[in-house]
């Protein structure tokens, strides 16, 4: 699973809006669609404020991915 559908699933289960989310990462609604739809790549410094405003650490999200390396 893509790291954007790990984060849509975690806005769904807090029951939070995306554009609640955006403002509190401080991207615009725009431009956290993006992301979320693949428009726009999720960079390693976007993962920071997108996990601070769900309150969960990074790792929720990379950790599956790193598993998949070995």
């Amino acid at each position: 699973m893509e790291i954007r559908q790990r984060i849509k699933n975690c806005i769904d289960e807090k029951g939070l809006k995306q554009y609640v989310v955006a403002n509190k990462a401080g991207f615009s609604q725009k431009q956290f669609s993006a992301m979320l739809t693949g428009r726009r790549k999720i960079y390693a410094e976007d993962l920071g404020p997108i996990c601070a405003a769900l309150n969960v650490s990074v790792g929720e999200f990379i950790k599956p991915e790193l598993a998949k390396v070995g």
